[in-house]
C-alpha cells in the first residue's frame, strides 16, 4: 500500500524526530542532522548553511514502504541536484538520476508529486541559493539581463528548470563533497569553493557568458522545446506527432528532437513512453481501473502492445503490478 503525503504532512513528520547536531564545535554552528523518520524508512541529511543564502544538503536515505508527496505551489530558489546512487521520480519533471542532473533558477515552482519505492536508495547532494545571492554578489546589470540569465530569475512567474547531463567531472565534484579531505574551517571553505565551481559548470551548461556565435540554444528556442513538451503532456493520450509538435511551437523537426535530447536527455518518443508509463504505474498502484482502461488512458489502443512496454519498462506486467507486485527494474 502506498503511503500518501502531503508537504506538511512530511514537515510534520520530520519535526518529531530530534536534530543530532554535529560534535564539531567549528561546524556545530552550521550544520545540522536529521534523521529520516520510522514511518518514511532511514537515512539522514546533513544541512549546511555555508554562507548567507547558499544551503548545502546531503541526502541518503532507503525508503521503508511505497511513497508518494503531494507538494502544492511554492516560491523556489535557484537550486543544482546531483544524484549519486537512486532515481527520483517527480511528475512535473523527467526521471532524475545516473547522468540526468537537475539545475533550476528561482521564482514559483507549480504543484508536483514525487513518488519513491519500497527499497528505493537515494543518495543525493542538493545547493540551494537564495536569488538575491547571484544578483548583489556576483552579477552587474549587463550580466543580470542576458537571456541565459534571465532564465534564473522568474520573480513571480513560473521557474524554469534544467536537466544538464551529468558529466565525470560534475559527479567528481559531488563526490568529492560528500567525501571532504578537511575538518573544521578549511572543510567549510573547501565546500564552498566547490558549490561554486559546481555552479559555474551548470551556468556554462545553459550558456551564461557565451557570445551569440556560440551554439549554444538561444532562449527562444528553448523556450519553445520547453513548450512543446507542455503540450505533449497535456494529453497523453493522443499527442501530437513529431512534425505536428515542431509545427505546433515553430521549430523544425531536427530541432526539436536535437534540442529535446540535449534538455531532456531522451528523444521526444523515449519521453512520451517513460511519461505514460510513469502514469501508469501509478493508476496501476491506485487499483481503481483495469489494466485495459489504463491502456487505453496513457494512449495504447492495444493492451498488448500496452502490456509489452511496461514490462520492458519495469521487468513486470500491469496486471502483476496491479496485484501489487514490486517493480524489479528501473
Amino acid at each position: 500500500m502506498t503511503l500518501i503525503l502531503t508537504g506538511s504532512d512530511l514537515e510534520e513528520l520530520y519535526e518529531q524526530v530530534p536534530d543530532s547536531q554535529s560534535d564539531d564545535s567549528v561546524l556545530s554552528d552550521f550544520k545540522v542532522i536529521t534523521n529520516a523518520p520510522d514511518l518514511i524508512g532511514r537515512g539522514c541529511s546533513h544541512d549546511l548553511s555555508l554562507l548567507p543564502g547558499v544551503q548545502l544538503t546531503f541526502s541518503d536515505y532507503e525508503y521503508a514502504q511505497d511513497l508518494m508527496i503531494k507538494e502544492s505551489a511554492h516560491e523556489h530558489p535557484i537550486q543544482i541536484g546531483i544524484l549519486l546512487s537512486g532515481f527520483l521520480h517527480c511528475d512535473i519533471h523527467p526521471c532524475l538520476g545516473g547522468k540526468h542532473g537537475y539545475f533550476s533558477g528561482s521564482g514559483i515552482s507549480p504543484a508536483y508529486v514525487e513518488t519513491y519505492r519500497t527499497g528505493d536508495h537515494i543518495t543525493c547532494v542538493n545547493v540551494e541559493f537564495e536569488p538575491e545571492v547571484l544578483e548583489s554578489f556576483f552579477l552587474t546589470d549587463c550580466q543580470r539581463d542576458s537571456e541565459p540569465m534571465q532564465q534564473l530569475f522568474q520573480g513571480e512567474d513560473w521557474k524554469v528548470s534544467f536537466y544538464p547531463t551529468v558529466t565525470a567531472k560534475m559527479r567528481s565534484i559531488a563526490q568529492q563533497m560528500w567525501n571532504a579531505p578537511y575538518q573544521g574551517w578549511l572543510r567549510r571553505m573547501y565546500l564552498q569553493a566547490k558549490v561554486f565551481e559546481l555552479l559555474v559548470m551548470q551556468l556554462d551548461w545553459i550558456g551564461v557568458g557565451r557570445s551569440r556565435s556560440d551554439q549554444s540554444p538561444k532562449r527562444t528556442t528553448i523556450d519553445r522545446i520547453y513548450h512543446a513538451r507542455e503540450i505533449m503532456l497535456l494529453d497523453l493520450e493522443n499527442p501530437p506527432s513529431a512534425l505536428e509538435l515542431a509545427q505546433q511551437v515553430g521549430v523544425s523537426v531536427c530541432t526539436l528532437q536535437r534540442r529535446f535530447q540535449e534538455l531532456f536527455g531522451m528523444t521526444v518518443f523515449g519521453y512520451l513512453t517513460d511519461q505514460r508509463m510513469q502514469l501508469a504505474e501509478q493508476l496501476l498502484r491506485q487499483g481503481h481501473c483495469t489494466v485495459a482502461e489504463i491502456s487505453a488512458i496513457v494512449g495504447y489502443s492495444n493492451p498488448s502492445f500496452f502490456a509489452a512496454a511496461f514490462k520492458r519498462r519495469f521487468g513486470i506486467t500491469p496486471k502483476e503490478c496491479l496485484l501489487g507486485k514490486k517493480i524489479v527494474l528501473q
